[in-house]
């Protein structure tokens, strides 16, 4: 039959056309066998009927309806859906996640709200980065970071830039650095010092026996090293505080010491003091207190709410008693985790107090002021306020002892005379001062305002001129806040803000000052004055402030009268800004030899290149066009080794043409009979003579050749290259040359044995732009050239020279490469052998536009003017005016750059941005 149609199911073969005019498919029909060619297109068949039912959205099945045929009621009642539409909607609804969840009703908002579900919840949010006793305060008001384990405040959501500068110039600026990590060392002086000297070196400045720090009367700084390995190995800055002695007067009498480090550097600092001390885990010492898992305490919760009573815990004797609340912050402890180690051979003990001493920050020149009027002394207290508890048992005890209540006093007007000084900075750098004070909350205005000095109060100025001359005593140094026994004593027993609340509601007058009387609590607190810029001739002081001390618990409770005295609070970014200005490394950014550094640097170069790479080629710079052959990070050990070949050949060349211009001279003046080879053996004497002068120089510099770079911090070497750095003559300035500041004139016989000392060495400089301009991160420091001396000279508003524009050797490769991976992706398409597979696996490491790939060719001579350095930071500086720049320089290039310089030139370098051709003059400091 002739009409009749190919009727066959999906599985074998469907056709709508009839035999006559079907003819191709009949055709192929024949052609093939039956079975595979139905499977084949049964197989389209299906795949065309899944895309046809699947959905291409997300999107429910009232939403895919027109919009004038949309209703409300549609979304909860099918029946209203369309007929068509009803089957797939009701199996959109059988589905679990469009399912109405079952509300319990112990986790409403009022539940979840309060305190002890709030903490929970709080402390299960802590799992992988610790919170700030401040974090809620921060969050509201703060761009928040997650950096080293830590939850930090970045930078405010308020426009304050300027007026975060504005606060650490004349008023006070805020910042929470309790994040940073403190170490506590306890055992003998002796040993400790004969450990700790391996550490460091005298030749950076004072060290951990420096007299006055040793006293316990300032704070120490320094840079900490692997044993006996400096100047290389390093592990980073630290800050220290000795606990002054007791005045027992016995020799041997153990002290206490503290470390206190930034969180990135504590892990490294902790391992190298544990190796030097030979310190092993305790048995029974010092073993952390029990603490309550999340899992029991959520377990507890849930009980808790089932039997809706409040949560109780049994002690050991079966007495019921109420747990002590967890702080925010403090939960962060593991139980099973040692926080104390101990030395068999020498007995000292090192201890990990992060998180269990707070440290608060006050930049400004009225941070004084600030602390006077938020912080009142606390009051001399002889009887206990309620005899079943232990509020200020402690302070009770050392107010029945004359001589503490004495030294209670002096501390008392000490801190009393800090009102009437202009600025911190006049105080002795480092001081410290020990001080007990009574609750801040007490005293809290009403309204926030401003704290100013208030000179008609304060008219003692012999006291005040007292101060400043001899200084804060020893004996007032002192303060509880080293007997960990006190701090968990003061932190328990703190009156919770509920109840304070509470008797400020039952005031007969309202808005008066409350009085607690004998149970207002007593805290141990330090206050240690911070020098602020110490280094260079201009604005000595600025910054300088205090940093405060004070037991865990009681963050917010100094931090909100902080507030309400009129401190503006600074992030991270702040931080930063303030050590830009201070002309100071910051920490871990400005240390690229130490471990700590390394890692910021490629954490650093992994969120530009991610940022690079995001955007489009178009809207990108070329860097390789540019000239910039690491526009993300700063190649420092290229640098130094490009240098140190090009020193070697510099020294060979100039050998080689000293040996020709002899033996001309020897060939024309010296006399027929001389031997030839007691001039060679000559020779040979006067270099090795020279060579044990060099070596000798080394060892009394306390340098020592290495593989690897390191950053210069010699003080005396630094000075004399900061007296180098500066121009000798020039327009309106006096003559000032080396040997007049006390250091050496820059000769060849000087330069000698730095060059091989030092051939892989980082100097720290900084720079101002002579012109507009504003440097940026990764910014090259160039050698200018004779050229550029005498176009400056010609035109003094001559700005700086440019940079030719590179060709892009790259971009073919990109494009040959990508037409080859297409090729490649339709061949494995269309069923390519395996061989095409094995060669798309074995193409090489794919170049990004715009990119030089590694590895690099010599950072030096890559450009028209020669690579002396990096910049790692830069902006506009609103306290000098112009651009400027912190950064480091290779030690050799700066010497041969400063020996080729005119007199008048000293010190001048070109400054170019990664994305710019444009070179800007600067001028190099090198402050010590």
């Amino acid at each position: 039959n002739t009409s009749m149609c190919w009727e066959i199911n999906v599985k074998d073969y469907v056709c709508t056309h009839d035999i006559e005019g079907c003819a191709g498919c009949w055709g192929s029909f024949q052609e093939m066998p039956a079975s595979t060619f139905a499977q084949a297109r049964a197989a389209e068949i299906n795949a065309m009927l899944k895309a046809v039912t699947q959905k291409s959205s997300n999107s429910l099945v009232f939403q895919t309806l027109p919009r004038h045929m949309r209703r409300r009621a549609m979304s909860h009642n099918i029946k209203r859906l369309p007929r068509r539409l009803r089957e797939i909607a009701r199996k959109e609804a059988e589905k679990a996640v469009h399912q109405k969840k079952e509300h319990s009703k112990n986790k409403c908002r009022k539940a979840r709200r309060r305190h002890v579900n709030l903490v929970v919840e709080f402390n299960r949010r802590q799992k992988k980065n610790i919170w700030l006793e401040t974090h809620i305060w921060h969050a509201k008001r703060f761009h928040m970071v997650k950096k080293w384990g830590y939850c930090l405040g970045d930078r405010p959501t308020t426009k304050s830039y300027r007026a975060c500068y504005r606060a650490m110039t004349k008023h006070c600026l805020l910042q929470d650095l309790s994040y940073y990590c403190c170490l506590e060392l306890n055992g003998k002086e002796e040993e400790l010092l004969k450990v700790l000297a391996r550490m460091c070196s005298i030749d950076t400045g004072p060290t951990f026996a420096a007299v006055p720090c040793l006293s316990g009367r300032l704070q120490g700084s320094l840079v900490l090293y692997r044993a006996d390995r400096y100047p290389e190995d390093v592990l980073g800055p630290i800050t220290f505080i000795w606990k002054p002695k007791d005045g027992s007067g016995i020799p041997y009498e153990t002290r206490q010491l503290w470390i206190w480090t930034h969180p990135s550097l504590k892990q490294d600092i902790l391992t190298e003091l544990k190796a030097v001390f030979q310190c092993s885990e305790p048995v029974e010492t010092c073993s952390p207190e029990p603490i309550v898992t999340l899992l029991q305490e959520e377990k507890q919760t849930d009980v808790a709410m089932s039997v809706s009573k409040k949560r109780k815990r049994e002690d050991h004797e079966g007495e019921k008693a109420v747990p002590v609340k967890k702080i925010i912050g403090d939960g962060t402890r593991v139980p099973l985790q040692s926080y104390c180690w101990t030395s068999q051979t020498t007995g000292v003990v090192i201890s990990d107090l992060t998180m269990e001493i707070l440290r608060y920050r006050l930049i400004g020149p009225l941070s004084h002021c600030v602390l006077t009027e938020a912080l009142k002394t606390a009051s001399v207290q002889t009887e206990m306020a309620d005899a079943e508890t232990e509020l200020n048992n402690w302070w009770v005890e050392n107010c029945k002892n004359s001589e503490k209540v004495s030294l209670h006093q002096r501390q008392e007007a000490i801190f009393e005379l800090l009102q009437g000084i202009s600025s911190p900075s006049e105080i002795a750098a480092g001081t410290i001062l020990g001080l007990t004070v009574g609750d801040p909350r007490v005293n809290l205005p009403k309204k926030r305002s401003k704290a100013m000095p208030n000179p008609e109060k304060y008219q003692d100025n012999e006291k005040v001129r007292q101060l400043l001359l001899e200084g804060v005593p020893v004996e007032c140094a002192h303060s509880f806040i080293w007997d960990q026994t006190i701090c968990k004593n003061v932190t328990e027993n703190k009156i919770p803000e509920q109840d304070l609340n509470h008797m400020r509601g039952e005031l007969l007058v309202p808005g008066s000052q409350l009085d607690l009387g004998p149970r207002e609590s007593k805290i141990p607190i330090l206050l240690v004055q911070q020098p602020g810029k110490v280094a260079g001739e201009d604005r000595p002081g600025w910054g300088s402030g205090w940093d405060i001390y004070l037991p865990k618990g009681w963050g917010m409770a100094f931090w909100i009268p902080f507030v309400y005295r009129g401190a503006r609070v600074g992030g991270l970014q702040e931080g930063l800004k303030h050590s830009e200005y201070k002309r100071t490394p910051h920490v871990p950014n400005d240390f690229p030899d130490c471990p700590a550094g390394i890692q910021f640097a490629k954490e650093l170069e992994n969120i530009l290149l991610e940022k690079f790479k995001r955007r489009p080629p178009a809207k990108r710079a070329n860097y390789v066009k540019l000239g910039t052959l690491a526009p993300f990070l700063c190649p420092w050990g290229q640098l130094t080794k490009d240098w140190e070949v090009r020193n070697k050949t510099q020294e060979e060349s100039v050998v080689t043409s000293s040996a020709d211009s002899k033996s001309c001279a020897t060939e024309s003046q010296v006399p027929c009979d001389l031997k030839p080879g007691l001039m060679i053996e000559d020779s040979q004497g006067d270099m090795m003579e020279e060579m044990t002068k060099i070596q000798n120089l080394c060892k009394e510099d306390g340098a020592a050749t290495s593989s690897g770079f390191f950053v210069l911090r010699s003080r005396k070497l630094l000075k004399q290259l900061s007296a180098w750095c500066r121009p000798t003559c020039g327009k309106g300035q006096r003559a000032r040359p080396a040997s007049k500041l006390g250091q050496k004139e820059m000769t060849e016989d000087a330069l000698l044995p730095i060059f091989k000392c030092y051939p892989q060495v980082l100097v720290w400089v900084s720079l101002s732009l002579l012109r507009k301009g504003s440097p940026e991160l990764h910014a090259m420091i160039c050698i200018p050239t004779q050229e550029d001396y005498l176009q400056l000279n010609k035109d003094q508003l001559f700005c700086g020279p440019q940079e030719p524009k590179h060709s892009d050797i790259f971009k073919h490769k990109i494009l040959k490469l990508k037409e080859r991976k297409k090729n490649n992706r339709k061949a494995l398409e269309s069923g390519a052998s395996d061989a095409l597979e094995a060669k798309a696996v074995e193409e090489p490491k794919e170049l990004i536009l715009g990119l030089w790939p590694d590895p690099l060719p010599d950072v030096t001579s890559h450009c028209s003017r020669i690579l002396l350095g990096f910049v790692t930071q830069g902006d506009f500086s609103l306290a000098a005016g112009c651009g400027e720049a912190l950064g480091f320089v290779n030690l050799t290039g700066l010497l041969h750059m400063l020996s080729s310089q005119p007199a008048d030139k000293k010190g001048l370098v070109l400054l170019r941005t990664p994305a710019s051709l444009q070179y800007r003059f600067a001028r190099l400091n090198i402050e010590v």
